[in-house]
């Protein structure tokens, strides 16, 4: 069985570990939430003794699902028994796959489409109903409850009838999106009983992280297979409500009432309440934004940083069109007086759009330092996609310490083919991986060499993969985003790279200064955060204007910061298309806030 040693944990930690049953863990910032949950994950897979049984662990990432899995195995535990991923990709994988024939809309065959997809679909049919009427993609925001469609967007009836023509497409044409996976695994579920005692049988132990982003119809699909079979499934369920962000998609922090009313079992109400990340001056601060009276939020601050002396700092001047310059003073001020690392630093704004352009600004003002952002990279991380997995494995350098992860890549490359019904019986991934590792293509541009790569690949396997739907409709799916995002990264920078080096940029570990959103940047750490867009309509959004949710954002943005702390609300940036637009105001709730600033000269 799995052990640690003694300094591996505090005691909050181990009883949370050790506690028999459900568990409804609350964890602040900085509690060793991620080690705890690996550690309970460790300690499980241990135990297990049937080799038929799995351990499930939903992750609201593939990023933090990849994480905890290589934490696992860096314990020394097998995770032959561990499936771990996104919440689609177990419906996917358990429900909708092998269950589909069950459904009205899968059971003659569906494809699944990506984000990238359903906003070009949606699009067209927004742009077929001007000039009579104006509505934009942005406006037809949506997400599924057990009850049907919830649509949050802002143009009620109009957005209503673009997502029925929207549904219509996608029925037409056997596609699915990413939304639809959950609501028609929640209906095989609800209305094919059986099904959920096949998993219950087959699963041990649900963990969920991150419980504060997931959606109603999330929690019901797992408390549907928890039902079925209450003495065999165990469920450990962690987050912290005051990072519940994602109210505008769906995601909602769950009460431990609800849940034990929901999943009809009785969970065990522990919490994480030391902070072993930030100094008590960061602390006092984001706790100004504390929106659940949880014991979370009584934190403590705990670990190394905790004397630090930070600097927090509020700007109200700048211009947006001075924006580089001003962050790029900070970053120069944390690296050279404070001596942080390039890694430890993170620029941090509300949305993408504001990034791409200004990370590669910051490139080109900072030469000296390296970048970890927005508009880099040629293309976005499309996991469901089969072309974007196998680009991966090609583009990733095939050294020993990546050896089992490009095996297991291989794998997942395997089931998909198997899936679009190519025979994959000839094929092992060792085989499948030393194929790869022999190919050599001379070319620079990078769509070219994919391509040109993709087809030699698929000679040497013998596979016409344009003969099955599946791999030709993802095929085409991959090119035409990837030419779309270097079309539109072009229009903002001539000199942005397409050739096969910056592809493989995209698959490197990321180093250098990071660039990101703020759902981006949960559950990440940094010596310095530097945040800007902190204005009404961006936090909070202008689809959820709530308090709370400008609370739980700002709280976010602070609680990420180890040492120091820089927010900016520019100037100049105005809101609407009409000639009597209007100038963006500072974000009130942070206006509110009276604490003692640094000046930063």
């Amino acid at each position: 069985m799995f052990v640690w040693d003694k300094d591996d944990l505090n005691d909050e930690q181990v009883d949370a570990i050790r506690q028999a049953g459900n568990v409804f863990l609350e964890a602040c910032p900085g509690s060793g939430k991620t080690r705890t949950l690996t550690y309970k994950i460790a300690l499980e897979l241990s135990k297990l003794t049937d080799e038929k049984k799995w351990i499930v662990a939903i992750t609201y990432t593939n990023r933090a699902a990849d994480e905890i899995r290589e934490r696992i195995e860096l314990l020394g535990v097998e995770t032959s028994q561990l499936w771990i991923g996104t919440i689609h990709s177990f419906c996917l994988e358990w429900i909708i796959k092998p269950y589909g024939l069950y459904h009205d809309r899968l059971k003659n065959g569906f494809k699944v489409i990506n984000s990238y997809d359903s906003e070009d679909i949606i699009t067209n049919i927004c742009l077929g109903l001007r000039p009579q009427q104006y509505i934009t993609y942005y406006q037809c925001s949506h997400f599924y409850t057990p009850t049907g469609l919830n649509i949050t967007g802002s143009c009620g009836s109009l957005a209503t009838s673009v997502l029925e023509a929207y549904h219509q497409h996608l029925d037409n044409n056997h596609q699915i999106d990413f939304e639809q996976i959950l609501y028609f695994s929640y209906e095989l579920l609800r209305n094919k009983v059986a099904i959920s005692k096949i998993l219950s049988n087959l699963f041990s132990y649900f963990f969920i992280d991150e419980y504060q982003d997931t959606k109603e119809i999330q929690y019901s699909i797992v408390a549907s297979i928890m039902r079925a079979n209450p003495s065999k499934v165990t469920t450990f369920i962690v987050g912290d409500p005051n990072q519940a962000i994602y109210t505008s998609l769906g995601g909602y922090a769950i009460s431990h009432t609800e849940l034990e009313s929901l999943t009809a079992a009785s969970f065990a109400s522990m919490s994480l309440d030391k902070n072993y990340r930030s100094s008590r001056k960061i602390i006092e601060y984001y706790r100004n934004y504390n929106v659940s009276p949880s014991a979370t939020s009584a934190t403590s601050a705990e670990g190394s940083e905790r004397d630090y002396q930070s600097t927090i700092t509020y700007d109200q001047v700048t211009h947006k069109d001075d924006l580089v310059e001003q962050v790029s003073r900070y970053i120069e001020h944390n690296i050279e007086n404070f001596n942080i690392p390039e890694r430890d630093i993170c620029v941090i704004a509300p949305w993408w759009a504001h990034l791409a352009a200004l990370t590669r600004n910051l490139v080109n003002r900072l030469p000296q330092y390296s970048f970890d952002g927005p508009g880099l990279v040629p293309f976005s991380r499309d996991l469901e996609n089969f072309w974007y997995k196998l680009t991966r494995i090609i583009l990733t350098e095939p050294s020993p310490s990546m050896y089992v992860k490009r095996l297991r890549w291989a794998s997942e490359i395997l089931y998909d083919l198997e899936i679009a019904m190519v025979d994959i019986a000839p094929f092992t991934s060792k085989e499948l991986l030393k194929s790869i590792n022999s190919i050599s293509i001379d070319e620079e541009d990078g769509i070219t060499y994919l391509c040109y790569f993709f087809d030699e690949l698929f000679k040497r396997l013998g596979v016409d993969y344009s003969l099955y739907p599946m791999l030709q409709e993802h095929y085409e799916s991959f090119l035409s985003s990837t030419e779309d995002r270097i079309d539109r990264l072009r229009r903002d920078s001539e000199e942005f790279a397409t050739d096969i080096e910056a592809f493989r940029r995209a698959f490197k570990p990321r180093s250098g200064i990071k660039v990101s959103t703020i759902h981006g940047v949960k559950g990440g750490e940094y010596d310095a955060v530097i945040s800007f867009g902190l204005l009404e309509g961006l936090v909070p959004n202008f689809n959820d204007s709530s308090e709370d949710s400008a609370k739980k954002l700002l709280y976010v943005i602070g609680s990420r910061a180890r040492k120091n702390l820089h927010l900016i609300s520019e100037r100049g940036r105005m809101q609407g298309y009409s000639p009597n637009q209007t100038e963006r105001t500072s974000t009130k709730v942070l206006q509110r806030v009276q604490f003692p600033y640094d000046r930063f000269v």
